[in-house]
């Protein structure tokens, strides 16, 4: 069977993680990237064994060969990259946030509908083995009725004023940074999980930082740069390090959650517990192969990884035996296998259920991020306007 070609645009942190995960597939090749200029991605594609190089992601788009393109490239061009993807006939993988907003999400979704291809979004961590066991409990009501979630995202990678990075700057990563950039994940997961849709927030956000020095040099996203050895310019920050965000979900259950960038000793703690009328969970994204199980009248559990106890629904999630621990990486390769799986098979999203997130999924969370955002502006509750219907 010929292997799916797929072409790469953008390749900073993310980007390479998604050349290696698809890698692990076996039945999908990377077959050409796209950097801002000839030369930059003639470098990359010799460091990476890729065999096209394109300073143009246009001219990639034109390769008949192609039939997937990642779109691993900052915030702000997403909407119009995935856009010219979708015109051009091609599958595509975005990372989050989908858009810069949920009007351009909308738009998306309805393209892409429209022109009915394949469309994902990178919420890797509802991919974790063991998050797909919890989704199966859940379902199948070992908790009872779920009646709180709450949990928080903490990072420390911004910590200090002369951390800076693209993410920092409106214009690129947009009016949201700590929410859209792992809030969106929080978000996602815990609704995966439970299987319900956040209706309503209240926010509180703020700037731990209000002024950060940038290098003059360019740093790679999460380096540990001698910061002595560099020169600043002193820059104004207008997106949050932190919020707390009190949300509602459709069937009135209630949960909080907390995201920081600047918390020391978190690197990336994605966490929630979720409190049923049985029995309660914990889980942690820096130990993913535990989850903790809360009792009342008996001794709490912990249970491992391993697909001989995992349920039947989720034993594909997990592709080692009880103490092989798999982590961030192996939740990246299972998005991949079930969005591959997906094309090689034929499905449609009209006709086909899938084992990813698609542009709906993102949609939903740019309307959550834009209902977080405009909570913390008038301090009130505000729905979520999550419609599609939006002319394109």
């Amino acid at each position: 069977m010929k292997k799916i070609k797929v072409g790469i645009i953008g390749t900073g942190f993310i980007g390479p993680t998604h050349i290696e995960a698809i890698r692990r597939l076996g039945f999908v090749e990377v077959v050409a990237l796209a950097e801002t200029s000839q030369e930059a991605a003639e470098k990359k594609a010799a460091d990476l064994g890729i065999p096209k190089a394109y300073g143009d992601y246009r001219e990639m788009l034109k390769d008949n060969d192609i039939q997937v393109v990642h779109n691993c490239t900052p915030n702000h061009l997403h909407f119009a990259i995935n856009r010219e993807i979708i015109l051009a006939g091609k599958h595509v993988v975005s990372e989050k946030p989908l858009a810069i907003n949920s009007l351009e999400s909308a738009k998306l979704l309805k393209l892409a509908d429209k022109h009915d291809v394949i469309h994902a979004v990178n919420f890797n961590y509802r991919q974790h083995a063991s998050v797909q066991n919890l989704q199966a409990m859940v379902a199948k009501g070992d908790l009872g009725k779920v009646n709180l979630v709450h949990g928080s995202y903490l990072q420390d990678w911004l910590l200090y004023e002369t951390d800076f990075n693209w993410r920092l700057a409106p214009e690129v990563g947009g009016k949201s940074r700590a929410v859209a950039d792992i809030g969106s994940h929080w978000c996602d997961t815990v609704q995966y999980v439970t299987g319900k849709r956040i209706v309503e927030v209240f926010a509180d956000l703020a700037t731990v930082i209000p002024e950060r020095k940038k290098a003059k040099n360019t740093i790679a996203t999460f380096s540990t740069q001698n910061a002595e050895e560099l020169e600043y310019e002193v820059v104004p920050i207008n997106t949050e390090d932190y919020a707390s965000v009190l949300v509602r979900f459709e069937d009135g259950s209630r949960g909080v959650f907390t995201v920081s960038q600047v918390s020391a000793g978190r690197k990336n703690r994605l966490s929630f517990e979720i409190n049923g009328s049985k029995s309660s969970v914990f889980w942690n994204q820096e130990e993913p192969e535990k989850l903790w199980i809360g009792h009342r009248d008996k001794a709490n559990e912990v249970l491992l990884a391993d697909p001989g106890l995992f349920l039947s629904e989720a034993r594909n999630a997990i592709h080692h035996p009880g103490g092989h621990n798999e982590g961030w990486p192996d939740a990246l390769k299972n998005m991949m296998l079930n969005f591959y799986s997906f094309v090689r098979e034929g499905k449609s999203l009209k006709t086909d259920k899938p084992k990813f997130a698609t542009f709906e999924d993102g949609h939903v969370s740019m309307s959550i991020t834009d209902a977080i955002l405009e909570s913390h502006k008038q301090q009130k509750w505000v729905k979520v306007q999550a419609v599609k219907e939006v002319l394109a």
